[in-house]
């Protein structure tokens, strides 16, 4: 499993084991977006304090009314949090779920003790057809939020609430972007998931699905576990790092005795057909380096990618290119491939901007969907982003069997606006 960033980076964890006998975390908030290939996890806890010592997390609750002096709701303190499991150890993320104590409000739980239901809000195609696993092991039922309004809605918070949001990534340099909230619509929003869509963004509530492409994430892995053996995203990406696209890329180069070919733009470096050189070469599969192979397919996949992106930019007349989905993962050779396609075909009139909670996009948008015809249950409100007191702030993790500091680029220190009636759930049903 992996959660948070750890140094600006995303890390992948196994000991997902471990993670599991920390259940002191106390849930108000939790959402679910189970994917093709991944589940993403998005909770608001009220037990995780800052520390500047390897101690683990104290309990911190604050509640107080709010501002206005409304007397039926109150403020919690605490951080949201970002997991993933992959969707294939979807096991792995039911022993996490049950490790966790979920409150009222945000689970939901409809007051009569021995038929209390909960209810957690839940997005992606996993939401329907996961179903009864999760009421048979947790005692969940999943309330389902359509996917397209939950990436939205997650992507409008993101760049709405939080400071050093959106980045570019030119040059091998990250360039954080100023996102002024009047001047945000309408943008074009590509989700790289197992599949791709792309969404043009005209408001709250307000889009459309305008195009999309079935060579997603899931073709990177689908293919390069086949190519290459590699048996997750992570390894095949790490694997990407060593590779030399060269070796298997037809470039303009190849083609033109190494010259460019200047009359239409195309540098001798650029590639002419992704693959092309195993077409002349009389080598097998084993003859080329799997390291080589996962360069090539990511380079490819990336280029695909920022094209069809700009393209459906220049269509609707839209400047601004959001890039979310788990592919990206802040892995620079992918942000600049697809950065310098964008570059290319806008002939510098488009940038493509990236997100640093970039994979979460669908579970935010339904953690902020909470809402109940009871009066008792009100949506999570963000009253405000909190400052962290100390720049050493850390969250305790685990990762590879051993404790790792987590900084403030993963987890959101936030205050939640909730409901007077909010207290303490029973654990959720133990598997």
């Amino acid at each position: 499993m992996e959660g948070g960033r750890i140094d600006g980076k995303l890390e992948m964890s196994d000991s997902s084991s471990e993670l599991v006998k920390q259940s002191g975390d106390e849930i108000s908030h939790l959402a679910i977006d189970i994917g093709g290939s991944l589940i993403k996890i998005v909770y608001f806890s009220t037990n995780s304090k800052c520390s500047t010592n390897d101690e683990a997390p104290t309990l911190s609750k604050e509640r107080k009314e709010v501002p206005n002096g409304d007397l039926n709701h109150h403020i919690l303190s605490g951080r949201l949090f970002f997991v993933k499991f992959e969707t294939s150890k979807i096991e792995d993320c039911i022993k996490f779920l049950s490790s966790k104590k979920l409150q009222q409000c945000g689970a939901q739980c409809h007051h009569s003790h021995a038929d209390d239901k909960i209810k957690i809000k839940a997005t992606g195609g996993g939401a329907f057809k996961f179903t009864d696993l999760f009421k048979e092991k947790l005692g969940i039922t999943l309330d389902k939020v359509e996917e397209m309004e939950s990436l939205v809605a997650g992507a409008n918070f993101l760049l709405k609430a939080v400071n050093r949001e959106a980045y570019t990534y030119i040059g091998g340099q990250k360039e954080y972007v100023q996102i002024d909230q009047n001047d945000l619509y309408p943008y074009l929003l590509v989700n790289i998931g197992s599949g791709v869509s792309m969404i043009k963004v005209d408001g709250d509530g307000k889009f459309q699905r305008v195009s999309g492409t079935s060579v997603g994430g899931g073709t990177f892995w689908g293919l390069g576990k086949l190519l290459t053996k590699c048996q997750s995203f992570d390894e095949l990406l790490e694997l990407s790092h060593q590779g030399n696209n060269r070796v298997i890329d037809m470039l303009v180069g190849d083609i033109y005795g190494g010259l460019d070919y200047s009359k239409i733009g195309l540098a001798s470096t650029a590639i002419a057909s992704s693959f092309g050189k195993a077409i002349s070469e009389n080598k097998e599969l084993e003859d080329y380096k799997p390291e080589d192979i996962a360069r090539s397919l990511l380079r490819m996949i990336s280029n695909n990618i920022g094209q069809i992106a700009y393209l459906n930019a220049l269509r609707f007349g839209l400047k601004r290119i959001f890039l979310g989905g788990f592919f990206i993962r802040d892995h620079a050779y992918t942000m600049d491939t697809i950065s310098v396609a964008v570059d290319f075909w806008s002939k510098g009139e488009a940038k493509a901007m990236f997100l640093r909670h970039e994979g979460f996009l669908g579970a935010l948008g339904a953690f902020m969907n909470y809402k109940d015809g009871n009066a008792d249950l009100c949506p999570p409100q963000l009253v405000e982003q909190q400052t962290p007191k100390s720049s050493n702030c850390i969250v305790d993790r685990i990762h590879n069997s051993t404790r790792v500091r987590e900084n403030e680029n993963g987890a959101i220190d936030c205050r939640l606006r909730v409901s007077s009636s909010f207290k303490i759930y029973d654990e959720v049903k133990r598997c």
